[in-house]
C-alpha cells in the first residue's frame, strides 16, 4: 500500500528494491530521480545493511541521530586510503581539508576559516553578490535565453569566492573542471578515470595556490582580505602568556582553499539550479514567489530540502549504538540519507511537493552540529540575491530544451539547463 501525497514505486518494486540497493552498484533510474528510492528504502529497509558492511539510513529521525550523538565520527583517513592510495594528492586532499575531520584539527581549521563567514563580511560581499547577477542577466538580456548553470549558476560562486581569497579574474575558467573532477572522486564508486581527473586536477589546483599564497605572504594581514587572513591568522593567540596561535600550515591551508572553493561553487551552484527547475516544474509556486517576494526566503530553504546539493553524508561509529531500533556496532561505517531524511513524511507533510511558503523547514541540507556547513549563510545569501534577480526581472521563464543532471548520486545538480524568457523588467 502506497502512502497518499508521495510519488512511490509499486509495492513489489518497491521492496524489490529495497532488498537490492546497493551504493556500490547503482542503477540509472536511482541516479537520475532518487526519490522514490528513497522512499522505497524507508518503507521496506529504513537501516539498510550494505554487502560491504555499511549502513544507509533513510529516515530524518535516524539521520539526525548521526549529526548529535558524540560517537560518529567523520575522520576518513580508513576509507580513503584503500579507495584513492595513501600518496595521491586526492588522499591529501580530502583527510586535511575541513569536512572529513574530527577536533581538534577540525576546530582549529574551522575557527580560521571562520573569519571568512562572519556578519561583518558577509555584509561586505552582499553589494558584489549583486552586481555580479546583474551583470550575468544583463549579459543575455538580448538574446533572451541562457544556459542556467554554465552561464549564470557556476559563474557566481566562483566569482564570490574567488574575490575573497584573490584569485585574480583571468585565472578563473578552470575552477569548475576542477571542482567537478575533486567532489566526482567522492562518489560510492570512484573508477580509474574519475580517479585520474581528481588527483590531476588537485595537483594543478594546489601547484596555483602554491604560487598565489606565497606572493600573499609577503604582504602583512589585511582585514578586507581573506586569504591574508587564513595566511596570517592565527587560533586562540593568548598575549597574556606571551605564545603566538596556532596557525595553518601550508599544506593545510593550500587544501582547504581548495574546499572553499570547491564547495562554495557546488553548494550556491546546485541549489540555484535545482530550486529554479522546482519553480519551472511547479508554476504555481513562481507565481506565488513573483508575486510575493517576501517569500523568497522561504523558497531558498525549500530548494534545499527539496533537492539537496548534497544528498550522501557519512560517519564512522566510535562505540555501538542503538539506531533505528537496530544496535549498529562500533567501526560501521554510515551513510547519512540526507536526500532521503529532507523527504521523509514523518518531518515533512506531502514531502514531494515544493511548497516556496513552507514552515517549518528543518532540512538537513547544510547537515547540523559542529560539522554544519561553514558557508551556509553565504550560500543563502547568494541563492536568495541570484533567484530573487531572476523571478523579479524575467517574465516568461521557461526551460528551452533538453536539460542534464550530473549523474551523481552525493551531489545533485545539474551540466546544462537551458532557460529562456519572453521579456526583462528594468529595475526601477
Amino acid at each position: 500500500m502506497t502512502t497518499p501525497g508521495l510519488i512511490e514505486l509499486a509495492t513489489d518494486e518497491a521492496e524489490a528494491f529495497a532488498r537490492r540497493f546497493d551504493l556500490a552498484a547503482l542503477e540509472p533510474a536511482f541516479l537520475d530521480d532518487p526519490f522514490p528510492y528513497y522512499h522505497a528504502l524507508r518503507r521496506f529497509a529504513p537501516v539498510k545493511r550494505l554487502p560491504d558492511g555499511s549502513v544507509f539510513l533513510s529516515r530524518y529521525a535516524d539521520v539526525a541521530v548521526c549529526y548529535r550523538d558524540p560517537t560518529m565520527r567523520s575522520d576518513k583517513k580508513a576509507e580513503f586510503g584503500p579507495k584513492f592510495g595513501t600518496g595521491t594528492p586526492l588522499y591529501k586532499h580530502h583527510t586535511t581539508s575541513l569536512v572529513f575531520n574530527d577536533p581538534p584539527l577540525h576546530t582549529r581549521v574551522r575557527k580560521l576559516l571562520a573569519a571568512a563567514f562572519t556578519p561583518r563580511a558577509l555584509a561586505a560581499m552582499q553589494p558584489r553578490i549583486e552586481a555580479v547577477v546583474d551583470g550575468l542577466i544583463e549579459r543575455h538580456a538580448d538574446t533572451r535565453r541562457m544556459d542556467l548553470v554554465e552561464d549564470f549558476a557556476f559563474r557566481l560562486p566562483v566569482e564570490v569566492i574567488c574575490d575573497m581569497l584573490g584569485v585574480p579574474a583571468g585565472d578563473r575558467a578552470p575552477f569548475r573542471r576542477y571542482s567537478l573532477a575533486i567532489l566526482g572522486a567522492l562518489e560510492p564508486v570512484a573508477g580509474p578515470e574519475r580517479q585520474a581527473a581528481g588527483n590531476a586536477a588537485v595537483a594543478e589546483f594546489s601547484a596555483y595556490l602554491d604560487a598565489l599564497i606565497q606572493e600573499r605572504a609577503r604582504r602583512p594581514a589585511d582585514d578586507t582580505d581573506i586569504l591574508g587572513t587564513l595566511i596570517h591568522g592565527a587560533v586562540d593567540p593568548s598575549a597574556s602568556s606571551g605564545q603566538a596561535g596556532e596557525r595553518l600550515s601550508h599544506d593545510e591551508l593550500v587544501q582547504n582553499c581548495i574546499f572553499l572553493l570547491n564547495a562554495g561553487h557546488e553548494t550556491t551552484t546546485n541549489l540555484i539550479g535545482n530550486t529554479v527547475d522546482a519553480l519551472l516544474r511547479f508554476p504555481d509556486e513562481l507565481a506565488r514567489v513573483k508575486a510575493n517576494p517576501g517569500l523568497l526566503k522561504s523558497c531558498i530553504e525549500e530548494g534545499l530540502r527539496f533537492e539537496s546539493s548534497n544528498q550522501l553524508g557519512n560517519r564512522r561509529l566510535s562505540a555501538d549504538l542503538e539506531i533505528g531500533g537496530e544496535t549498529l556496532a562500533a567501526g560501521t561505517y554510515i551513510h547519512i540519507g540526507i536526500g532521503a531524511a529532507n523527504r521523509d513524511p514523518a518531518q515533512f507533510p506531502d514531502p514531494d511537493r515544493f511548497d516556496a511558503g513552507r514552515e517549518p523547514n528543518r532540512h538537513f541540507a547544510f547537515g547540523s552540529g559542529v560539522h554544519m556547513c561553514l558557508g551556509a549563510v553565504l550560500a543563502r545569501l547568494e541563492g536568495t540575491i541570484a533567484i530573487g534577480r531572476l523571478v523579479g526581472a524575467l517574465d516568461g521563464l521557461a526551460r528551452d530544451g533538453a536539460c542534464e543532471r550530473g549523474g551523481r548520486a552525493r551531489f545533485r545538480g545539474f551540466n546544462r539547463y537551458p532557460i529562456a524568457w519572453t521579456a526583462r523588467r528594468k529595475s526601477t
